[in-house]
């Protein structure tokens, strides 16, 4: 379960990295998703509440809670890759443990295992509202390091 601690952050030049490729998510974009925390193997990505990003009955959409999920794990683990590398998701499991609601969703990814080729991550995200944080997914997510591909 999550860390109550702050993580030590990453340095400025991956810091950089990361964002440079988040920023150039088309989907995260949309969704309104941004990232709040950058350390060695671990990020946090918030998505705020708007009616665009729930589903029929008010909670947050199965889609967008996943997708923040795998980003937070692929770029926990991007954190840790060779400069001039790039990350690929391989897989990922995701349970879907209560409504997801809240103020806002926050995804955790944290490296379990990092390898020379292939990554695993631990997922989870939360729904936030006030100071009251609950579990709203978990899951694993296995990485896959490659060679730089071109980024849009």
């Amino acid at each position: 379960m999550e860390e109550q601690t702050q993580p030590e952050l990453a340095s400025p030049e991956v810091q950089k990295r990361i964002r440079d490729s988040f920023d150039r998510q088309g989907l995260m974009g949309h969704l309104g998703a941004y990232l709040s925390v950058i350390a060695p193997g671990r990020v946090h990505i918030l998505l705020p509440s708007r009616p665009e990003v729930t589903q029929q009955h008010g909670y947050f959409h199965a889609g967008a809670t996943s997708a923040i999920a795998d980003s937070a794990g692929g770029y926990a683990g991007f954190t840790l890759f060779p400069e001039n590398t790039s990350v690929l998701t391989v897989e990922y499991k995701i349970n879907l443990l209560a409504p997801a609601e809240g103020e806002h969703l926050e995804a955790i990814g944290t490296v379990l295992r990092s390898g020379r080729t292939l990554t695993v991550c631990q997922l989870e995200v939360f729904g936030v509202q006030g100071s009251r944080r609950t579990l709203v997914a978990a899951g694993q997510q296995t990485l896959i390091c490659i060679d730089p591909r071109p980024e849009r």
